[in-house]
């Protein structure tokens, strides 16, 4: 079999196309440069009154986003082809891997059309589909997110185990024939193999799995426990501020990565200290939701207790199984009970990043409520008799609800980016781990002669957060406007 090239039988027609438009969009944006500092013209109308006339610098503007269109549908046409044209050496390296991520498409296509038929009813986030910015951040974070389920629930898209080698396919270019491919074989390594003859786009997509099974949920343990501590030290005061801002701070104190190095490092793992962080950090989400509902239905014992036993019978058990683990000081489930079997490098990097991040959400949510307290709907409140935690839960929380969604989006991009710094230095994941961090670093020592085992999960990587970080200025945008 011949080598796939980029773009199939799509490529003679589209190609010296796209290659136009590029061409036209570079030049018109340095016309558009150019043209700026040119000062704009104005008309003298019969009433005395000046119209406004398009400049030079107007008309290199409206080329440039003409050239922005058709670029962008050539590309639409390339993803397209590659779903309904038969024949992978006719689809192209390109249209082969639209191909392998039509579930992704669907997934996406539903996602936007419901959101934007049902916008009005879903508040912020609805309104995040008014937002040009925060739509294309949103959509770039839902493919990763449905990539990464597709990979991690029905082992769908990819294309070979991503842990297994293939003799004779060592540092292969994108598009290269799978030697010895049987009748059950995907017959290309879409994206070329690595070092280690492993296929890199398998890697890229199982490295998905990875990185969104980690950084939301750990951000969002990261976000329980600065929540639950922030809350009273803003609403309380006092000893309890001082005290809880001292711990912060000192924490804080030290330098972020460092931080982060020194807790995933073996020594350290090895004298449990990663384990017992978990037994305390892990308990937040409970404390928390246990304390949201008390407030909420503290007029209704019989509710109130029906939900509390409810999130400690099913939240506890969860608990019990994610701090208990095989091979550390806290091992005592029965393995029968065990509900979760995550492995030691998972867990360590989960604990740190939640150790790390909750300092800082502490501060901005002590910060928050600071401010929100001294509102009149607060006064109100207390005026009625509720209850401090009712006030801080479901008064006060709710109205800071737009800073932290965006922090929280921000956040997942740090987070992301710290372990893809981790895995680089072959820090707390395994290593052969194909996670993106860990994927560039192997791919980066033959940089120079190949670089598309490093390229691909490099761009993975920098998509997913700048996905993330539009998303957190399109839902910025929206939430000041409320």
């Amino acid at each position: 079999m011949e080598p796939l090239t980029w773009t199939g039988v799509l490529g003679p027609v589209l190609n010296p196309i796209l290659m136009a438009g590029v061409a036209v969009l570079i030049l018109s944006i340095l016309a558009s440069i150019v043209l700026s500092f040119v000062p704009s013209g104005a008309v003298a109308q019969g009433d005395g009154t000046l119209a406004a006339r398009r400049t030079p610098a107007d008309w290199a503007r409206l080329v440039m986003q003409g050239a922005l269109w058709l670029i962008l549908a050539v590309i639409l046409i390339y993803l397209g082809g590659g779903i309904v044209i038969p024949g992978i050496e006719n689809k192209g390296i390109i249209g082969a891997l639209s191909a392998r991520f039509l579930p992704v498409w669907i997934a996406l296509i539903v996602t936007f059309a419901l959101s934007i038929a049902f916008k009005r009813r879903l508040g912020l986030y609805g309104k995040l589909f008014d937002n040009p910015i925060g739509m294309a951040g949103f959509g770039l974070v839902m493919f990763w997110i449905f990539t990464a389920l597709s990979v991690g629930l029905f082992d769908w898209i990819v294309t070979h185990d991503p842990l297994t080698a293939v003799s004779g396919m060592k540092n292969k270019v994108p598009g290269t024939p799978l030697n010895g491919a049987g009748a059950g074989d995907y017959p290309y390594y879409l994206l070329g193999g690595d070092n280690l003859a492993r296929d890199v786009f398998s890697r890229m997509v199982a490295g998905s799995f990875v990185v969104i099974r980690i950084a939301p949920l750990a951000t969002l343990f990261a976000f329980m426990v600065g929540i639950t501590l922030g809350l009273p030290a803003g609403y309380i005061g006092g000893r309890l501020d001082t005290f809880l801002s001292f711990l912060a701070n000192l924490i804080l104190a030290f330098p972020v990565i460092l931080l982060f190095y020194l807790l995933v490092t073996p020594e350290i793992v090895q004298t449990g200290i990663p384990s017992f962080l978990a037994v305390v950090l892990f308990l937040f989400p409970i404390v928390f939701l246990v304390v949201l509902f008390n407030a909420r239905f503290f007029t209704e014992p019989v509710k109130r207790n029906t939900v509390v036993a409810v999130i400690l019978v099913t939240l506890g058990w969860a608990y019990l199984s994610l701090i208990s683990q095989p091979g550390t000081p806290v091992s005592f489930m029965p393995a029968a009970l065990d509900l979760f079997d995550i492995p030691g490098g998972i867990l360590v990097v989960f604990v740190s990043v939640v150790f790390v991040n909750a300092p800082t959400v502490f501060r901005i949510v002590r910060g928050l409520v600071m401010d929100i307290k001294t509102r009149d709907y607060v006064a109100a409140a207390q005026t009625r008799g509720e209850g401090p935690w009712y006030i801080m839960l479901w008064e006060i929380l709710p109205n800071a609800r737009g800073p932290l969604i965006v922090d929280f989006c921000l956040r997942i991009g740090y987070t992301t980016i710290l372990l893809g710094t981790l895995g680089f230095f072959g820090l707390g994941l395994p290593p052969d781990s194909p996670d993106w961090g860990t994927t560039i670093n192997a791919g980066r020592k033959l940089l120079s002669i190949y670089p598309h085992p490093a390229i691909a999960p490099a761009l993975a990587l920098l998509s997913l957060v700048l996905g993330l970080n539009l998303m957190a200025d399109g839902l910025r945008e929206e939430s000041l406007k409320d």
